[in-house]
């Protein structure tokens, strides 16, 4: 820690300056394929993951979150839709692994004041919010979060994407729960920096795209606008489509970003995974 920001490629870090204490900080995380991580593929990203939770912990004079509120790729509604239910189940929506890998366990308790928070802070910005109370972990939540704080005593609230993906609109959605930092939530946007797999010269297009994600996500030149006119923008950068076929693994990004006012974060994770580069970025 107390690094510098590196250039994507540079191998694995856990780095970025020490702030000082006030906001709960926010992350967008890589949570990699399926199970992956919890199996120690890639390594890198399960030690990254293993060290973040309680780095973010000593970022708020190891005050540990409030609760946490899970943005997730892997969940999408018509509209914003949060977990209401105190005790979520495990939802295992991956297929054809071992079978080992379908007896985790994660039992955080749900947070249905915090739910309710969300949803009026949404409601009182004009976007509608629908109520959950049955929706369970599914592993865009549980496998990042199981590294990041095992002893599942900080209260999870899961909260879905709007099913057409617009980026604008998920920035809109984060700048409305930006009072969430101020009252102890950690933010945190699950989904993947590249999400294209390692086919068509990808470790090279992964190298320039993630180039790009990093100077919009960390740049401090960069005004509020310039960085919005970026993330909305995201179809224009270099290999975007490559990057994202689709782009339910970025949008928790936009949340995450609108969450922090569009400020500057840190790249705090960044490795190659067999054929291309993934990132983890920190927003204080």
């Amino acid at each position: 820690v107390g690094a510098k920001n590196r250039e994507a490629g540079d191998g694995p870090t856990l780095t970025c300056d020490l702030p000082m204490p006030g906001k709960t900080p926010a992350l967008f995380v890589t949570h990699g394929g399926g199970p992956l991580p919890l199996m120690g593929e890639p390594e890198s990203l399960k030690d990254f993951l293993s060290k973040i939770g309680e780095y973010t912990v000593g970022l708020t004079e190891n005050v540990p979150p409030k609760a946490i509120l899970c943005v997730t790729a892997h969940w999408e509604e018509p509209e914003i839709t949060v977990n209401t239910g105190t005790a979520p189940p495990m939802f295992f929506d991956y297929y054809g692994f071992p079978e080992e890998t379908y007896n985790y366990k994660y039992p955080a308790p749900g947070s249905p004041d915090i739910a309710a928070r969300v949803t009026d802070l949404l409601k009182a910005a004009g976007l509608p919010c629908r109520q959950d109370p049955k929706r369970g972990f599914d592993h865009g939540v549980f496998v990042p979060l199981l590294l990041m704080f095992p002893k599942a005593d900080i209260p999870v609230v899961s909260m879905s994407l709007v099913n057409t993906l617009d980026p604008q609109y998920h920035i809109a959605v984060g700048k409305a729960l930006q009072p969430l930092r101020d009252e102890g939530v950690l933010i945190v946007g699950s989904g993947a920096s590249w999400h294209g797999g390692g086919r068509n010269n990808a470790l090279a297009n992964s190298r320039e795209w993630s180039n790009w994600l990093s100077e919009t996500c960390t740049e401090k030149s960069l005004s509020e606008k310039q960085r919005a006119d970026q993330l909305i923008g995201w179809k224009k950068a270099p290999h975007a489509k490559h990057a994202h076929p689709r782009e339910e693994h970025l949008i928790p990004l936009h949340v995450v970003m609108g969450a922090t006012g569009l400020q500057p974060g840190d790249t705090v994770f960044s490795d190659i995974w067999g054929k291309y580069q993934i990132m983890g970025f920190m927003f204080r």
